[in-house]
């Protein structure tokens, strides 16, 4: 029997499996077995994503071949030195015509660090372009730059999965890991059990139905006004003397400043903006600081997918250093990672304005190093690119790319305003997509590169908790499917490339370590033989004096004077006005009259974009289509009943879904999940105008939208 010890290629939890490739249950169905595998954040279990995962290494519509669209429009095969050459010419052409921000890179949050490492590389050296971005930007960019400003360092979790089973009291805003990463849930129990989850949703989502029978606290605020809800939070607990002083005075800065931001809201003002009853905001302030130690913080999408989103992070980290939480062992704050290599993505050179090691791109000392390791003048690198909304919105204009290579992303379906970005992908000179589905973004592509999948590559990935693992290949790809960083190593040699590109993922994380030595996301320590030996490996993880990090902060925080910051936010609601009446808490929220608030978000069964769980048969039976959630008064109100095919409208597209009633859901808000392709594709309906002014994150969990009722055979329209 071949057992190959690997990983899910889903979350960012990276539950441990086994893929058997000699058993006899993998001879008859024609893909590995797959095993649960002991390892502390999944302790052998894993959702149905990760059980069925194998299936899609078999599934015939993987592409074998890259596909190059010809004059008629049709896609016709081709061989690799044909494509190749064909997209360095049309690399070198557009450079040549726009210069050299005329080619951009879009990458993603699926990606190995060293592919994701590389693909930065490759825009800044081989292409010389700033336009590079990637699809985090849409994920974990709020709490990434709240966690900067408040704490001086971004990484997700700033402990180890395994502290949560002690913790007493957990308070978790906007996210629901009961569906998005159920072996999670194992962690919370203990909280469960004191009666200490506090769970914040505008939903009664299985997370927050946790807190039933005496489980905890569910708040259910106002789509859009969480911001408000956590600076009533804080000011109860300064009002009642609950802060931590002592931490206060010997761990941060910014308490004179910062407590004025919060006096105004006292707990009858913030339940008029937020819907949640005084009485409840302190309870759950005073749950919170029975007892420090056992005590966290989490943060996830729902709270942070926002214009405000940033602050809206950076409040949860001020409550929580007001509890006196973080940088302690055994209470903290944090904010629950998303996509598989959502951590590591963003610390290697994705992000438009950031080098590898979580360096700033602007920093000339950074620029020196990595230079230095890339054999390349630092003059000659690129200054900061563009934000992703950005980059996406000006494709194919007069300021914006006119090529664009798309890697481990599907942004027909990820992106906000989803038409728009259509119609920037169609005004491209030439479009690159890397997949080994063909996905909705392939569709409009002018060449599509077969690239291999999960169990059939090497490499390594960062988790949610910082701990870099090892992912092996158990199984040979299909013989036209090429790796990415094969890809890279080709066209740098077609496009003249100064310094080395290698198809070798060890190669390539050897340098890694090098580059990122000193930075902030400090790999230089983390040997490839240790992380084959599965020893735990924390970054940062300095080559000298150091074993790995589990926990940061514990000595101080990552600013130059050691301490953390109490940044002061204020309520904006940009797009969103504050109703100051008593009866602000039961209106509906104040869009144009007779609009409902939109949130998207996951189901259980599916994953992003839907690409790759869409083709899971048992995924795609248990939801094959979008279901809109409504509270069974407002579908009354608009003559809706239970299953029947619906019409969301915005002031951009239109989407459609079938209706599901529920009370779960409050009668002001619909909730609508984003897996889904054509007509039920609700970035459709979410607005990339107006984004967080320091994450560049746009609006999609408070959304307006109108909705009716519609034939059934609309729904294909």
């Amino acid at each position: 029997m071949a057992q190959v010890a690997t990983h899910c290629p889903y979350c960012a939890l990276q539950c441990a499996m086994t893929l058997d490739t000699g058993s006899d249950t993998a001879a008859a169905q024609g893909f590995p077995e797959v095993g649960g595998r002991e390892f502390p954040v999944n302790r052998g279990g894993m959702c149905r994503k990760g059980w069925t995962s194998a299936e899609l290494l078999a599934d015939p519509s993987r592409l074998t071949a890259p596909l190059l669209r010809g004059p008629d429009g049709a896609f016709q095969e081709v061989s690799w030195d044909v494509a190749l050459d064909r997209m360095a010419a049309e690399f070198l052409g557009a450079r040549e015509r726009y210069g050299r921000d005329g080619v951009g890179v879009f990458g993603g949050g699926s990606l190995t660090n060293e592919k994701a490492y590389q693909l930065g590389k490759f825009a800044r050296v081989a292409l010389g372009t700033s336009r590079i971005d990637y699809n985090g930007r849409f994920c974990m960019s709020s709490a990434a730059a709240a966690a900067n400003r408040s704490l001086g360092l971004d990484r997700g979790l700033p402990f180890p999965v395994t502290d949560l089973d002690d913790a007493h009291t957990v308070l978790l805003l906007g996210t629901n890991p009961a569906e998005t990463m159920p072996p999670f849930v194992q962690h919370l129990d203990h909280a469960k059990r004191h009666g200490g989850l506090v769970v914040v949703d505008p939903r009664r989502t299985a997370t927050a139905r946790m807190t039933e029978d005496g489980g905890g606290l569910h708040l259910q605020p106002t789509p859009g006004s969480d911001l408000v809800l956590l600076l009533g939070l804080a000011h109860v607990v300064l009002q009642e003397g609950l802060a931590d002083r002592d931490y206060l005075a010997r761990r941060t800065r910014g308490l004179e400043s910062f407590a004025p931001t919060v006096s105004a809201w006292w707990p009858e003002r913030v339940e008029q903006v937020t819907g949640v009853p005084a009485e409840r905001i302190r309870r759950a302030a005073r749950l919170l600081a029975r007892r420090r130690r056992g005590t966290y913080v989490l943060t996830g999408r729902g709270v942070e997918q926002h214009v405000d989103g940033t602050d809206t992070a950076t409040a949860a980290i001020n409550l929580a250093l007001l509890l006196g939480l973080p940088g302690v062992e055994g209470s903290g704050w944090g904010t629950l990672t998303g996509q598989g290599n959502g951590q590591g993505g963003r610390e290697h050179g994705q992000k438009a304005d950031q080098l590898p090691g979580y360096r700033m791109i602007t920093d000339p000392a950074a620029r020196k190093h990595v230079a230095g390791v890339w054999g390349v003048d630092p003059e000659d690198l690129p200054g900061p690119g563009v934000p992703a909304v950005e980059l996406l919105t000006t494709l194919g204009t007069e300021h914006g790319v006119r090529c664009l290579w798309v890697n481990g992303s599907n942004v027909v379906i990820g992106a906000p305003d989803s038409d728009a970005v259509v119609r920037g992908l169609q005004a491209l000179d030439f479009l690159v997509v890397c997949d080994f589905f063909f996905s909705e973004t392939a569709e409009f592509a002018d060449l599509v590169l077969p690239v291999l999948q999960w169990a059939e590559e090497e490499g390594t990935m960062t988790n949610l908790e910082g701990r870099v693992l090892r992912r092996r290949r158990a199984v040979d790809p299909p013989p036209g499917a090429r790796d990415e960083l094969w890809i890279m190593a080709e066209l740098a040699g077609r496009l003249g490339a100064r310094g080395t590109f290698s198809p070798d993922p060890h190669v390539v994380f050897e340098e890694l370590r090098r580059a990122s030595a000193g930075g902030k996301a400090d790999y230089s320590g983390i040997g490839w033989a240790a992380l084959d030996a599965g020893e735990a490996c924390y970054w940062p993880f300095p080559a000298e004096g150091s074993t790995g990090t589990p926990r940061v902060f514990l000595d101080r925080f990552a600013h130059p004077d050691g301490r953390a910051v109490l940044v002061p936010v204020r309520e904006r609601a940009a797009g969103r006005a504050v109703d100051p009446s008593p009866q602000a808490h039961r209106r509906e929220p104040l869009h144009r009259p007779g609009t409902l608030t939109l949130i998207t978000g996951r189901y259980l069964e599916h994953y992003q974009s839907g690409n790759q769980t869409r083709r899971v048969r048992s995924l795609h039976e248990a939801k094959p289509e979008s279901m809109m959630q409504i509270h069974p008064a407002t579908a009354a109100s608009l003559g809706i009943r239970d299953g029947a095919a619906v019409e969301l409208t915005s002031a951009r597209s239109r989407a459609v879904a079938l209706a599901l009633l529920s009370s779960d859901i409050r009668p002001d808000t619909v909730f609508l999940p984003f897996h889904y392709a054509g007509n039920q594709t609700a970035n459709k309906l979410v607005s990339s105008a107006a984004v967080d002014p320091v994450s560049s994150m746009p609006e999609f969990k408070a959304g307006s939208v109108t909705v009716r009722a519609i034939d059934p055979e609309e729904m294909t329209r």
